[in-house]
């Protein structure tokens, strides 16, 4: 299963996203912010993907995929809020906040042999 690093600013936002990653089997370390990020990269920790949350502002999510590709050097999917400008140079963004659809978007970047199971 695939490793993921998952960032947001909203606490309740980071656990709820880990429990629906872990139910299919990955392994997801969660970050509050960018100290705790660029930590987990910094470490020599691999990952298979990083998501950058809706509670990130865009700005704050730019600068996060900068420092990403220098550290992480892995997918980038943004979770992004309704009518917030798609972000240039990641793989992926969505705007929908359905688990359905976010669970699409992690299996399609990750590719089927990652995803365990249909949470339908």
């Amino acid at each position: 299963m695939a490793r993921i690093l998952s960032i947001s600013y909203e606490p309740t936002l980071l656990i709820t996203r880990e429990l629906l990653l872990r139910q299919l089997g990955h392994t997801v370390v969660s970050a509050e912010g960018f100290a705790q990020a660029f930590k987990a990269c910094k470490n020599g920790d691999n990952f298979d993907l990083l998501i950058l949350g809706h509670s990130i502002p865009h700005d704050d999510k730019l600068e996060m995929i900068s420092e990403a590709r220098k550290t992480c050097g892995c997918p980038v999917l943004a979770l992004l809020r309704h009518g917030e400008t798609p972000l240039p140079g990641i793989e992926r963004s969505i705007d929908s906040w359905e688990p359905q659809a976010f669970m699409q978007a992690v299996g399609e970047m990750l590719g089927p042999q990652l995803v365990k199971r249909d949470l339908s």
